[in-house]
């Protein structure tokens, strides 16, 4: 992704002031994590239905929502929806892989959304809303490129298209706003732009 230098938000020194706390299992969102948990960043598309997605997971530890992947430090949801940030809006996941591993994990992502579908997720168009894996180890950099790959597979099996998620180790992970963090939690009703493709992914 290019972006203009000149038009990149400066952002901030300090983080989105938060409670900390996820609304919907009360555990703290913010680190230090237990030892012998791991983090992974996915993004999917709209990060209110995908954090919902991974909190009700078994092994899951606790959600949070917010940017990666782009320049500006901390922005604001409105700056990385400006496009000019670079950040592409994601869930961070935090979870015991003695409980559910990583290609659980990454099974769920593939197939919650269509990752072929370059910087758009259904009616969410713009590079916030592309297919993301950001890693935090060199382990599961290898799971995630493995597990595209078997994707791909079944997608080109099934007559679909060419994924473009990105896969990259992750540099930072910025919390958005604490009235996105648990959004379907506190409005059960709102807004999820789900939608995979229908094949399965043969992994996990």
């Amino acid at each position: 992704m290019r972006l203009d230098p000149s038009r990149v938000p400066p952002g901030r020194d300090t983080p989105m002031p938060l409670s900390g706390v996820h609304s919907a299992n009360g555990r703290s969102m913010l680190p230090p994590f237990d030892p012998g948990l791991e983090e992974i960043v996915l993004g999917l598309g709209c990060f209110w239905g995908a954090e919902r997605l991974f909190w009700q997971l078994p092994g899951v530890v606790v959600t949070a929502v917010g940017y990666a992947g782009g320049i500006t430090p901390h922005p604001t949801y409105d700056e990385t929806c400006s496009g000019r940030t670079g950040h592409a809006e994601v869930v961070r996941v935090i979870f015991d892989p003695g409980q559910i591993d990583l290609e659980r994990l990454l099974r769920v992502f593939w197939e919650a959304h269509d990752p072929t579908q370059g910087d758009r997720q259904g009616n969410d168009i713009g590079s916030q809303y592309r297919s993301a894996i950001y890693t935090s180890s060199e382990a599961q950099l290898r799971v995630a490129e493995h597990s595209r790959d078997a994707y791909q597979q079944a997608l080109q099996q099934a007559g679909g298209g060419t994924i473009t998620t990105e896969i990259a180790a992750l540099e930072a992970f910025y919390y958005a706003e604490e009235y996105h963090q648990q959004y379907l939690h506190k409005n059960p009703h709102g807004y999820c732009g789900l939608k995979g493709t229908g094949v399965s992914c043969p992994i996990g």
